[in-house]
């Protein structure tokens, strides 16, 4: 699922070599001047990776170190201090379980891919008040709290349903108000882990409130679940905002990195194909730098435009 949403996002690579497109971009000063960046072999030349930090940072890194794609050869280096900042996504759980320090994206250069409902408009005009459940949901889902989750069942072995119930427990979403909802709703996920929790959120919060839900869960990929939701043989679906519009516009370049701008624009594009958008989440599951905690703390970092501060 990551791999596809990458694809839908990233530009063509560019034929660079990474002593180019780090040369004259940014001080020889800067902390990042002094650190060793991680992360899958094209990254030099990417838009989102080093060459983006180049150009919206003003950053460059003393060397670069060809690992894969957010995995476990990053998370390894990261450890063992072989690379001083990776690239993994922004919800991973090896975050959580490693006591990493996702640094803040705070200019801007990751294209908005926020957690986001997607539902049937029929649903919607049924039983306008599942609109406000899930948006509920979302209100409350941070980016902490995403990868938490994702820890919970990934690293801890827990189950998704139990993981979800207490989840909702905690932040007031159960018990739900009981018999208010009518009829069916089917809520659906890709086969990425990540989807399966967030629908048992969505499921469990719809039935609680008086809803007949049914869920199909690891259906595949968006290839197939996005005709599914088309169809109605779903009704609901947790969706990233940049990368469900550049699937629906056939990768036009329309997202951006406003979150708001770029939900509008797919809520726009869903439209004509009985399809909402609802509230999007401060979550994401995009590209992210991270830091270990000894690196956060040795030099005070928190967002990225920490890694231009003059080096010591």
């Amino acid at each position: 699922m990551r791999k596809i949403r990458s694809a839908a996002l990233g530009a063509a690579l560019l034929a660079l070599l990474f002593s180019a497109c780090t040369s004259g971009g940014g001080s020889t000063t800067t902390l990042a001047s002094k650190l060793v960046l991680g992360g899958p072999p094209e990254c030099p030349a990417r838009p989102f990776c080093a060459k983006g930090l180049t150009g919206t940072y003003g950053i460059t890194f003393k060397d670069f170190k060809p690992l894969d794609v957010g995995g476990p050869l990053t998370v390894a280096a990261l450890k063992g201090g072989q690379v001083d900042v990776g690239l993994l996504f922004t919800s991973d759980p090896a975050i959580a379980a490693n006591g990493f320090v996702l640094l803040q994206d705070d200019k801007h250069l990751q294209i908005a891919d926020n957690l986001v409902p997607v539902v049937r408009q029929a649903i919607l005009d049924a039983n306008p008040g599942v609109a406000a459940l899930l948006d509920g949901i979302m209100a409350k889902l941070s980016q902490a709290e995403l990868t938490d989750l994702n820890k919970a069942v990934v690293v801890d072995g827990k189950d998704p349903a139990a993981v979800a119930t207490a989840w909702l427990t905690k932040n007031a979403l159960l018990p739900g108000a009981g018999g208010s909802g009518k009829g069916k709703v089917v809520v659906g996920s890709t086969n990425f882990y990540e989807q399966e929790i967030l629908g048992e959120l969505f499921a469990q919060t719809l039935a609680a409130n008086g809803f007949d839900v049914e869920k199909k869960f690891q259906l595949g990929n968006r290839e197939i679940v996005f005709p599914a939701l088309q169809s109605g043989k779903i009704d609901v679906l947790a969706e990233y905002a940049a990368t469900a519009l550049e699937y629906i516009n056939k990768a036009a370049g329309e997202a951006s990195t406003d979150a708001k701008a770029t939900s509008e624009k797919l809520a726009a594009r869903l439209k004509g194909l009985g399809l909402a958008v609802l509230q999007y989440a401060a979550a994401t599951d995009q590209n992210g730098f991270v830091v270990s905690k000894a690196t956060a703390e040795k030099y005070s970092l928190t967002k990225i435009s920490d890694l231009a501060k003059p080096a010591p």
